[in-house]
């Protein structure tokens, strides 16, 4: 294994118009690993993977992916990567089978090679029944997966994952996750778009949080969590305890204000040493005569960590209106397919025949 990362990114700015996209995002991603890239609408996520795809040229800065320059080596970079967007390529008035083989061929697969490989897929993807039916009788799901599909076709040991699980249901996206999982266990190194945090927690060993254009946070899951300090302490009183008193209690301990839920009887604050104070808690609620029904300790999740750095919730929702261009498909103009990527290659090396 080489020690030269699988994508290099260095001080990379793209403008459209007055709409600074990139402003100096850097980036670094560890051969054979799931590195998510997070946040909201506009914060220059898609243009960064068109950048790093060759779809898109950035107006300055450097990028490197598998070592090759990406505007540089724009060409033979391509046959090496693999490019899901955030809408699918496929073409719904083909069958699957058809749409595997057409982009084997554009990759200039001979015919039967084009159609081994595509049976292949279909198989690894759970689609060999649906094979021969149109892609418009297809489900999200469905859809999802042999968007996936075609840009396996050559086996990319660079795999880029825009988005690849939004609108799908819960079943959907379990099964893309494993999916991505066990590309990655094969060797495959995956940079990965994403707002369900959830996502990102499941499938990556390093995050990096985007907005405004660069990167404004970076670390594992559990790094970027303990940045938050020691969690949240919820506190909930038996049916005729004094709640009022209960949180005042909890407000001594606390480092931050103190919510109450007069509902649900509950009181709740963020703490820095959440484990060290609560033997201490326990006693003053115990010398204060209130029973609890219930206490635990949260730890910070990834969406405190997303609202924190970003001031942005994942839906891409914030307190001032939302980022610079945030538009629902992020950040600027073009296409970001596989059948971008592979007509691209096909171009190159004269059309397939």
């Amino acid at each position: 294994m080489t020690d030269q990362p699988a994508i290099l990114a260095e001080d990379i700015r793209k403008r459209y118009g007055r709409t600074q996209a990139l402003a100096g995002l850097d980036l670094t991603v560890a051969h054979g690993t799931v590195h998510a890239v997070l946040g909201p609408n506009g914060a220059g996520k898609t243009t960064a993977v068109r950048i790093l795809t060759t779809l898109l040229r950035a107006d300055s800065g450097r990028a490197e992916v598998l070592g090759l320059d990406v505007a540089r080596k724009a060409d033979e970079l391509r046959s090496r990567i693999g490019l899901t967007g955030q809408n699918a390529a496929v073409d719904e008035r083909l069958t699957g089978l058809e749409n595997l083989e057409m982009f084997g061929r554009l990759y200039r697969l001979p015919v039967k090679a084009a159609r081994a490989r595509a049976a292949d897929l279909l198989a690894r993807f759970e689609l060999t029944e649906a094979a021969s039916r149109q892609v418009n009788t297809y489900s999200g799901g469905m859809r999802r997966r042999l968007d996936l599909a075609a840009s396996l076709v050559i086996a990319p040991p660079m795999l880029f994952l825009d988005e690849p699980t939004t609108g799908l249901d819960p079943r959907s996206r379990q099964g893309m996750w494993d999916v991505i999982g066990d590309l990655v266990r094969g060797g495959t190194t995956v940079l990965l778009t994403t707002q369900y945090l959830e996502e990102a927690d499941r499938l990556a060993s390093r995050i990096s949080v985007v907005d405004g254009g660069r990167v404004v946070a970076e670390g594992s899951p559990d790094e970027l969590k303990a940045r938050l300090g020691g969690g949240h302490l919820e506190l909930v009183v038996r049916p005729g305890e004094d709640l009022a008193v209960a949180a005042g209690l909890l407000g001594r301990f606390a480092a931050g204000e103190v919510t109450v839920d007069a509902a649900a009887r509950m009181a709740s604050a963020p703490t820095r040493d959440g484990v060290g104070i609560l033997p201490d808690l326990i006693r003053a609620l115990d010398d204060a005569g209130v029973g609890l029904a219930d206490l635990a300790l949260r730890r910070p999740t990834l969406d405190d960590v997303f609202l924190t750095l970003t001031g942005h919730r994942p839906d891409g929702g914030s307190a001032d209106g939302g980022s610079a261009g945030g538009a629902a498909g992020d950040d600027g103009p073009g296409d970001d397919s596989a059948a971008t990527v592979a007509a691209s290659v096909a171009a190159e090396k004269g059309g397939s025949r």
